[in-house]
C-alpha cells in the first residue's frame, strides 16, 4: 500500500469519537477499546485491511463483555462441572446478583440508621431450609469452613479421623494437609477400608477437640469395608463434639442420592456442627456453610463466627445475595436437572436431532448416561439423553460463541442434555449448524 494510502488511515481520536466506538468504551472501558483501535489501525497501515475498514475491524475484535471469561453450554452429563464453575445460577440469584453489585444495605439497618446485622436475611433462609439447624454461618467455600472450625476448635489439640476419610480431591487439595496447616493434631484411627467404634473410643481424651466424619465424596469403597456413623460417632464421643464434613451442599434427602449425606438428617443423627458447599448440590454461589444443631452446635457456631479467622474468610455481599436467592426462589437449575424426568430429555432430543438431519447434519438421538459431579454423589448414575454427532464436532463446537462442551463416546460426540435446560435448545441447535456450515 503506498503512503498516500496509509494517510488515509483514519486519527485514533476520530475512531473513538465514533458513536458506535464511543458506545463500546462506555460498555468496556476506554483502554480496551483503544487497544483495538490502534491494532486495527496497524492492520490498515500495513495493507492487510483497507482504511475505511478500521472501525469495523476495531469493534469486530472486542471480546463481547468486560471479561476474558466466556459463556460455555455444559453438554458433558455431568450436572457439577468444577471447570465449568459447577452450579449455574438461577435467575433469581442472577437478579439478585445485580441488586447487590450496587450500593445497597448489606450490613446497614435502614429502620434505624445504625450497623445492621451483616447476611442475616440470608443465615435466616438458610435455618429455614435445614430442618434441626439452630445456627448457621457462611465462609467463602467449603475448605474454608473446615479450616475455620480447626482452627478456632482444634489449634494446638487433636482432631480425631478415620485413615479412609483423609482425603485428596480436585487439584491435589489434601483434607488432612489443611487440617494441619491449623495448627491441629491428627489422630487417626482405623485403617483404610474398614474403622470400627473401638477405635475411635480408645484414643478419645482432655486433648480431644473434636470427632470429623469426612464425606468421601469423590470416590467410593466397596467389598471388605466398615465405617461408624454419624450417630454411632455422637452417641460414643459423649461431650465431644462431632463435626461432619458432607461435603456436596445437600440440606435434605433426595430420592435419587440414598446415599449422599445431608444436612438436616446429619444434625438430626447428632453432628454439632455440619460443613459443606454452596456451589454444588444446594445450587448457589461458591460457599462454605456452617451449620450448628441445638445447644452445643449452635454455641460452637457462634464461637467460630466471631473468631478473628472468620473476618478473613468472610462472605462478600454478592455470594449473600445469591445465595439468598437460592434458597428462597425457584428451584436451581442444578435441582431442575436432578429432578428432570427423562422421558422429556429424551423428547428433546429426538426433536433436536431431527431438527438437525432435516438441516442436513449427520445426527442421532441416544440413551445417554449422567453424573452429578462436583464431589458429589460418587457412583450415582442418571438416565439422560443425547445428541450424537461424528467426533470432529467437539473441538469446533467448544472454539464456536457460545461454546457448547460435549463429550466424547464410541468415537461420537455426544452432547448430553440433562445439565442444559430446554430453554438452550435453541442455541445448541445454531450451535451445531454453525460448525456444519
Amino acid at each position: 500500500m503506498s503512503a498516500d494510502h496509509r494517510r488515509l488511515v483514519p486519527r485514533t481520536d476520530a475512531v473513538l469519537a465514533e458513536p458506535r466506538v464511543a458506545a463500546a468504551v462506555a460498555r468496556l472501558g476506554r483502554e480496551l477499546v483503544k487497544r483495538s483501535v490502534v491494532e486495527a489501525q496497524a492492520r490498515a497501515r500495513a495493507g492487510e485491511i483497507p482504511p475505511a475498514d478500521v472501525t469495523d475491524a476495531a469493534l469486530a475484535a472486542l471480546p463481547s463483555a468486560a471479561t476474558s471469561l466466556r459463556p460455555v453450554l455444559n453438554a458433558t452429563g455431568v450436572l457439577l462441572h468444577t471447570n465449568m464453575g459447577r452450579a449455574p445460577l438461577s435467575a433469581a440469584a442472577v437478579e439478585a446478583l445485580a441488586v447487590a453489585a450496587g450500593t445497597c444495605d448489606v450490613e446497614l439497618d435502614l429502620a434505624t440508621g445504625g450497623r445492621g446485622r451483616r447476611g442475616a436475611a440470608t443465615i435466616d433462609a438458610l435455618l429455614a431450609a435445614v430442618p434441626g439447624a439452630a445456627a448457621a454461618h457462611l465462609v467463602n467455600n467449603g475448605a474454608a469452613a473446615l479450616a475455620l472450625v480447626a482452627t478456632g476448635l482444634a489449634a494446638g489439640r487433636e482432631i480425631v479421623v478415620a485413615r479412609g476419610e483423609l482425603v485428596e480431591i480436585g487439584d491435589g487439595f489434601r483434607i488432612p494437609d489443611l487440617l494441619v496447616s491449623t495448627g491441629a493434631r491428627l489422630r487417626e484411627v482405623g485403617t483404610t477400608n474398614r474403622v470400627h467404634p473401638r477405635d475411635y473410643s480408645s484414643v478419645l481424651g482432655p486433648d480431644t477437640a473434636f470427632v470429623l466424619k469426612v464425606h468421601p465424596s469423590n470416590f467410593t469403597i466397596s467389598g471388605f469395608t466398615k465405617s461408624v456413623d454419624v450417630a454411632e460417632l455422637a452417641e460414643l464421643a459423649g461431650d465431644v463434639p462431632v463435626v461432619a464434613d458432607i461435603g456436596s451442599g445437600l440440606l435434605t434427602p433426595h430420592p435419587l442420592l440414598p446415599d449422599e449425606p445431608d444436612a438436616a438428617s446429619t444434625l438430626a443423627a447428632g453432628a454439632a456442627l455440619v460443613t459443606a458447599s454452596g456451589d454444588k448440590l444446594l445450587g448457589g454461589p461458591q460457599a462454605g456453610l456452617l451449620l450448628g444443631g441445638p445447644g452445643r452446635g449452635a454455641q460452637l457456631v457462634e464461637q467460630l463466627r466471631r473468631h478473628p479467622l472468620a473476618r478473613a474468610l468472610r462472605v462478600d455481599k454478592l455470594t449473600l445475595a445469591a445465595a439468598e436467592a437460592t434458597l428462597t426462589g425457584p428451584a436451581s437449575p442444578t435441582r431442575a436437572a436432578l429432578d428432570v424426568d427423562p422421558a422429556t430429555l429424551r423428547a428433546r432430543a429426538a426433536r433436536l436431532a431431527a431438527a438437525l438431519r432435516d438441516a442436513g447434519t449427520e445426527a442421532a438421538d441416544v440413551a445417554s448416561v449422567a453424573t452429578v459431579g462436583g464431589g458429589g454423589a460418587p457412583g450415582v448414575t442418571l438416565e439422560s439423553a443425547a445428541v450424537s454427532l461424528p467426533d470432529r464436532f467437539a473441538a469446533a463446537l467448544r472454539a464456536g460463541d457460545p461454546a457448547v462442551v460435549g463429550r466424547l463416546e464410541h468415537g461420537r460426540c455426544l452432547l448430553d442434555l440433562r445439565a442444559l435446560p430446554p430453554s438452550a435448545d435453541t442455541a445448541l441447535a445454531a450451535a451445531v449448524l454453525a460448525v456444519r456450515g
